[in-house]
């Protein structure tokens, strides 16, 4: 999409593996040349799976705070885990609104 100009404003890369992406160490061990390897603040998954590997590691090894949605529909469908807590069920319908919200103003 970075190609076809359909992202701007920002530096894309990859596919990165996560170490890749994340440790600015295993990048100088590796020697990868990359704007972006070491401290993407954006991870993207492949697909749901994938993105729901990811999150889960992201939540339990690290205490991240998740929440999720779904895009691409005609609205955000709100995708939440039967182990969220509360905190993370209240999170995804916040970013699912600002996520409805934004795209209203710009489709007009």
């Amino acid at each position: 999409m970075a190609d076809r100009g359909q992202i701007t404003g920002g530096v894309l890369d990859g596919p990165l593996a996560f170490d890749n992406a994340v440790s600015p160490a295993a990048v100088e061990a590796k020697q990868i040349e990359s704007k972006v390897a070491g401290q993407a603040d954006i991870l993207v998954a492949p697909d749901l799976e994938a993105a729901n590997i990811l999150a889960k590691q992201l939540i339990y090894l690290a205490d991240a705070k998740g929440a999720g949605i779904v895009m691409g529909a005609r609205l955000p469908i709100i995708l939440t885990s039967r182990s969220d807590s509360v905190i993370q069920r209240i999170a995804s319908s916040s970013l699912a609104l600002l996520y409805h919200r934004h795209y209203k103003s710009v489709r007009r």
